[in-house]
């Protein structure tokens, strides 16, 4: 027999939730592109292929970067609203409690433990992310390599909790949570 659970889903909880999701959603999209199709290599790749010899290298990189420009900025004004929204949520969670399972409860299910690591590790991850986006986007030192290393794990991080966040939905809505999807868009 399914059990409904009451779990209230306030408008400030969703507006974070929800802005959250689209905002690394772009963060996403803009450095998978940056990463792979829009990348400065397949650029330049088309440039000499059908300008062979027309430009020098320096006028050949600055068309790149001026097309790489709009989605850059894309990037980083996203990168610093979801710091923004990050903090607030950090400070809706203190305020008002944890939203999600503490795993380091025993008398807490597996299952709730899993759920609960998983947001942790999920925060750790936006942290980061950000921590390293800052300092190659302000950092000048050695560390520039391994941090840049480290901030583009994120397009491997990023779609594996997607796929984990929406296999839990769907495990809730069929078991014991029936309707938190309809409740964390419209509310109660």
């Amino acid at each position: 027999m399914k059990t409904i659970i009451k779990k209230e889903f306030t408008v400030t909880h969703r507006i974070l939730h929800w802005s959250l999701g689209l905002l690394m959603t772009v963060l996403f999209i803009t450095g998978f592109l940056r990463m792979q199709w829009m990348g400065r290599k397949p650029i330049v790749a088309v440039i000499e292929q059908d300008a062979p010899g027309v430009m020098t290298k320096e006028q050949t990189m600055a068309i790149v970067n001026d097309i790489l420009s709009p989605m850059w900025q894309w990037h980083e004004y996203t990168a610093y609203i979801i710091v923004f929204v990050f903090l607030m949520r950090f400070a809706y969670i203190l305020m008002k409690g944890t939203r999600f399972p503490n795993p380091f409860i025993g008398t807490q299910s597996i299952k709730e433990r899993l759920q609960g690591m998983i947001y942790i590790l999920f925060y750790w991850f936006i942290v980061i992310a950000a921590i390293t986006g800052f300092y190659l986007k302000w950092g000048d030192g050695d560390l520039k390599k391994p941090m840049e290393t480290v901030h583009k794990l994120a397009i491997y991080w990023f779609p594996i909790f997607i796929l984990v966040h929406f296999a839990g939905i769907v495990i809730a809505e069929l078991t014991f949570k029936k309707g938190i999807t309809s409740k964390m868009i419209g509310g109660d």
